[in-house]
């Protein structure tokens, strides 16, 4: 069985000064799926992945990655595990051009990855690959635009383009649409699902209709314990989860 899960919780909880704000929380992801994490206003969704990617120390429980114990792990350690977040709010270098934003990923992969005192021309060899990645996230004619002149779903493809340089075995993704409007929403979800054949996701999203297209496997919270599990039409036809959620606020 854990050959079938890249990441498992067993009784995950997080306490804030007697606040339970992740409460027992058992989490499965199968290798090679897009699972998603929905839930209300306060869920514990965010906090949650804090937990996974160790901005927060876990009160109890255990964190097992691709069938290695990680509860104690640090934040860097579970980067170089393959264990890559892409956050909320885009989070790119915005005066740097789109290119050099993903050869710093890349860069990260090599021997070279802190040496930012060398000449730019030693990081030229990089350049192929990262034309690549630009290809395969539609920003190759971008390339030589710095990252602050691009509209923000561009800006949200060029990191996912940087995460990609990475090379993750399991992408966290932190709302990949927050903010957009329409149209950047159905390019960002069409994006996604190109990018995630072959690889594992996790994601928190709050837009129901791109949860209900990319999501494999989907596991709502509620008060920071898990409501319930399943697909899609499970889930949006317990009872409970109307109640909860779906008849609520459908954004953190």
């Amino acid at each position: 069985m854990a050959d079938e899960y890249i990441l498992q919780t067993r009784e995950l909880v997080k306490e804030f000064k007697g606040f339970v704000a992740v409460d027992q929380v058992d989490l499965n992801v199968r290798r090679g799926t897009i699972h998603a994490l929905i839930g209300p206003n306060g869920a514990g969704k965010t906090t949650f992945f804090n937990l996974l990617t160790k901005f927060l120390k876990p009160t109890r429980g255990e964190i097992v990655y691709d069938g290695r114990e990680i509860t104690r792990t640090d934040s860097a350690g579970i980067a170089k595990l393959g264990m890559i977040r892409s956050f909320q709010i885009s989070s790119v270098f915005p005066h740097l051009t789109v290119l050099q934003n993903v050869r710093l990923g890349l860069q990260a992969k090599t021997q070279n990855s802190f040496a930012f005192w060398r000449a730019g021309k030693c990081l030229e060899s990089l350049n192929d690959e990262a034309m690549k990645l630009l290809e395969s996230v539609g920003l190759t004619e971008f390339a030589g635009v710095t990252a602050v002149e691009l509209p923000y779903g561009r800006k949200r493809a060029l990191e996912i383009a940087t995460t990609l340089a990475l090379d993750p075995k399991l992408m966290l993704l932190d709302e990949p649409t927050q903010g957009m409007g329409t149209e950047d929403v159905s390019t960002i979800s069409a994006l996604l699902k190109k990018v995630a054949a072959g690889r594992t996701v996790l994601m928190v999203e709050h837009n129901l209709g791109v949860v209900a297209d990319l999501a494999d496997r989907i596991t709502v919270l509620q008060r920071g314990a898990v409501l319930a599990e399943g697909d899609y039409e499970e889930v949006s036809n317990n009872p409970e989860v109307i109640s909860a959620y779906m008849g609520t606020a459908t954004h953190d």
